[in-house]
């Protein structure tokens, strides 16, 4: 079903006691009706995961979903192993439980206060957000570190030295307003124009230029945006508009509908207004 851009508009913000209404709340009610009888999540003819499991409970938190499906994730959220977790896994699964309200194992947060800044920036962007989900301050190495990857044209890679991407950038932004940087801060002024230039005509954002635009980034851009304290328009809801199914659920990109349900989970928050980490 495509809204008129007026109830777009103002179903994006839209939630209640009762959940979201609108786009956000029928994505939450298809997200819902994918959970697993074990309280995970997954994609149709695959076992559930800890990683999606942890997308899809932020959007369920973001839009005001399912108590039960909330509480269902949460505990399938705390048999995951994470002895062989990267520190991006662990981060995330600390977002997910900071946004649930449950209790985060101390070794976890231990683990992520003692990560070292390397190459893979977005890790430390991921750690920064996570611990600022638990209430905690991200230290001021982590900060130093996601500058200093900036590139010259303002936009942050996933690589250090790799070229800028817009989820990137967009994650950068949120991680860098966690970590306290002002709106105004120039290195957030920079990005913000770096990731408007990944904006298409129809509205969309693509991962990289020259690439299709997609939900996915086109949410994280919305989040980072908002996370700035800048407008993004209506032209990015009403690209996502173009992408939703009658059964709630968003495609990832005009001509391709994979993933659904990790599709769906990624673009709720951006439809609440909610930037991460979700406080």
């Amino acid at each position: 079903m495509r809204w008129v851009l007026s109830l777009v508009a103002s179903a994006v913000l839209a939630g209640t006691a009762a959940g979201a209404t609108g786009p956000a709340g029928g994505a939450a009610a298809f997200l819902t009706a994918r959970q697993s009888p074990n309280g995970g999540f997954a994609e149709q003819g695959q076992a559930p995961d800890g990683s999606l499991t942890a997308w899809a409970a932020l959007a369920l938190v973001a839009a005001n979903g399912s108590e039960s499906a909330r509480s269902r994730a949460r505990e399938f959220l705390r048999t995951r192993p994470t002895d062989r977790a990267t520190d991006g896994d662990v981060a995330l699964l600390v977002v997910a439980f900071g946004a649930l309200g449950e209790r985060v194992d101390p070794s976890l947060l231990v683990r992520l206060r003692e990560h070292r800044p390397g190459a893979l920036v977005n890790e430390t962007m991921w750690a920064a957000i996570a611990l600022r989900a638990v209430g905690e301050q991200p230290p001021a190495g982590f900060v130093r570190a996601i500058l200093s990857a900036q590139a010259k044209g303002g936009g942050f890679p996933w690589l250090r030295g790799g070229k800028p991407d817009s989820n990137d950038t967009a994650a950068a932004i949120q991680a860098l307003r966690a970590a306290g940087l002002r709106t105004g801060h120039a290195s957030i002024r920079r990005a913000v124009a770096a990731l408007r230039g990944f904006q298409g005509r129809d509205g969309g954002f693509a991962l990289t230029k020259g690439r299709e635009p997609d939900a996915q980034s086109t949410a994280w851009a919305i989040q980072a945006l908002l996370s700035a304290g800048e407008k993004p328009g209506k032209a990015p809801f009403r690209f996502l508009s173009r992408l939703r199914r009658s059964d709630g659920s968003y495609r990832y990109s005009v001509r391709y509908g994979a993933t659904p349900v990790w599709v769906t989970a990624q673009v709720i928050p951006a439809l609440t207004g909610r930037p991460f980490p979700l406080r």
